[in-house]
Parts: structure tokens; sequence; C-alpha cells
């Protein structure tokens, strides 16, 4: 092994911890100079992903991925339009099946809907990956009276994961991934106002907020879903230039615009838990094909019957332990 093999781990570690060379396309080009052969063409043929928000951005890079190894891929989006423009691209670049679906998973009740309907026509689902996300300016509810980014990020897939179950476990090798974000490393879990009811609202706050319960929730869910054999990973995909990051966060982008990565980039660890074989570790956290800590800043950290409090207020909001 070459002296650069040998500190390659360390110098993952050390871009990690300094956040800004290890988010950016400087750390994504660096790690990937040190990765296996890639994933093999075909490598999701005969298997059927779905993905919420793949309309654009990150979720469009993210279907695009599995699209390219052959998975069926069913884009889930709230707006058909938009979601059958992606479809056109993504097949024209492909030639896969790629199917639109619509359901906004902010909302709980179309959640069960929507899930309800899809049992009905697909039979087996593989993987569920959970990409739909929102960085609001002003607090807002939903009709269920959730804070919209704890509904989109963590209550709807949570739901829709419960109610595709039953699918998922039909899969000799199902998996669901949760899109987190590399913010969540500034929050702790708000165990006591999860719908930010309290004090001056910032939506980039709540986007972290929320971003942190899916990762701390990841190893919940895979303890749940363990006897259906679905593995659980959360991770988060560093600095990608987005229509999102464009509208949400202008001078972030401004700023680091030249070191963004690119959607496939922000993507490719989705993509490759999605389709790795063997399958890693169920309940951890992943970014750039790697396993990484939950924190490190002191005061994120949260005990576990802070996040075990969390859980059931979260559980209890989308009627996990309810028959209906």
């Amino acid at each position: 092994m070459s002296v650069f093999g040998r500190l390659r781990p360390l110098l993952d570690t050390a871009l990690d911890r300094t956040v800004v060379p290890g988010y950016t396309r400087i750390g994504y080009r660096l790690r990937q100079s040190g990765w296996a052969d890639d994933l093999p063409q075909g490598a999701l043929r005969g298997r059927t992903v779905l993905v919420t928000g793949a309309n654009r951005g990150l979720g469009k890079a993210i279907a695009a991925g599995l699209a390219g190894l052959d998975a069926t891929v069913l884009l889930t989006v709230r707006d058909r339009e938009s979601g059958e423009r992606a479809r056109d691209e993504i097949v024209a670049e492909s030639g896969a099946d790629v199917r639109v679906a619509v359901c906004d998973v902010s909302d709980l009740g179309t959640v069960r809907a929507f899930a309800a309907e899809l049992r009905t026509r697909v039979p087996r689902l593989d993987v569920l990956i959970h990409n739909a996300g929102l960085l609001p300016a002003t607090r807002d509810e939903t009709a269920d009276g959730h804070e919209i980014t704890l509904a989109t990020h963590v209550l709807g897939p949570i739901l829709l994961t419960e109610r595709l179950s039953s699918m998922l476990a039909a899969s000799d090798d199902p998996r669901v991934i949760l899109m987190s974000s590399g913010g969540m490393y500034t929050q702790s879990l708000p165990v006591e106002d999860p719908e930010y009811r309290v004090g001056s609202y910032r939506g980039a706050v709540a986007y972290a907020r929320t971003k942190r319960m899916q990762v701390a929730f990841t190893p919940i869910l895979a303890r749940r879903w363990a006897d259906r054999h679905i593995r659980v990973y959360s991770m988060h995909p560093g600095w990608a230039d987005t229509p999102g990051v464009a509208s949400s966060l202008p001078g972030f982008r401004a700023v680091t615009g030249p070191l963004l990565r690119t959607p496939e980039e922000g993507a490719d660890t989705a993509v490759w838990l999605a389709a790795t074989k063997p399958a890693p570790p169920t309940g951890t956290f992943w970014h750039d094909r790697r396993p990484r800590p939950e924190h490190y800043l002191p005061w994120t950290r949260s005990s576990d019957v802070d996040r075990d409090l969390l859980w059931r207020y979260c559980a209890t909001a989308v009627g996990l332990d309810r028959v209906d």
C-alpha cells in the first residue's frame, strides 16, 4: 500500500471534522479516489425503488443514479407535471422504467391514502428513499396541525415507511434511507418543543433540528422493523448546488458556489447505500460511503431518555399503534 493509501483514513477523518473541505467537492473527490470499483452495471435490475421529492435537485439525481443501475424507479412528488418532466429526462438518459406517483409527505392523511393505493398495484418495494424536504421562510403548519418541517422530514417519512413495511418485507434485501443534512450537527434534539412553537422561528434552525431527529431516530426505526429484515440508514450529502440551496440559502451559495458539489456527487452515497452488496450494518449514519459520528459538538448530545420521549411524541402523532 502506498503512503497516501495508509494516510487516507486519517485524511478522511480530518476532512470530516473540519467541515468545509469535507462537505465540498474537494472532500468528495479526494475520498472518491480511494473507493473500490464502482457499482456494477445492472446492480438494481429487477428491483423497485421509491424516491420522494424526486423532481429536482438531489432527489432527481438520486432517481437518475438508480435508473442508471436498471432499477424501476417510482418518482414520488407533490406536483405531477414537474414529476413527469423529470421522468422524461431520466428515461431519455437511462431508458429505465421510471414512473410518477403523487404524494405530499407532509400531509398524513394523504400519506395513508397513497400507501394504501400503492399496495394494491406494486407487490414489492426494495428500497425507500426519503428525500423530500423544504426550508421555509416562516413557520407554517399542516392540516394536521404540525410544523411543516417536522411533518415533511420526520412524521411523513415514519408513517409512509410503516404503511409500506409489508411491501418492503416482501423484498429479500429491503432498505430505507433518510436524507439528512450536515446542518444537523449544529442542533440538539428539540425534546421540549418539537413543533417549534417557542422563540423566534428560523427556517434554517427548523430544518437542522428535524434533520437531527432523522439521525437520532435511525437506530430506533432499525429496531422497529428488524423482524421484517428492513435495514434503515441515514446520511448527509455534503454541500451540493441544488435549486433548493439557490432559493433558500442564496447568501451561502454565493460564498461557497465554486466549492459546492454537483447534485450527482451529493446523491452518490444514497445510490451506493441502495445498491452496494453486502448491505451495510443497519441503524447507521453515513457520508461519502463511510459511517460517521452523530455528534461533533458537546452541547448537541441528548440522553437516551430524551430521545425516547421525542420518539414517543412522533410515534403518537402519526398513530403508529393505531389500526385504521
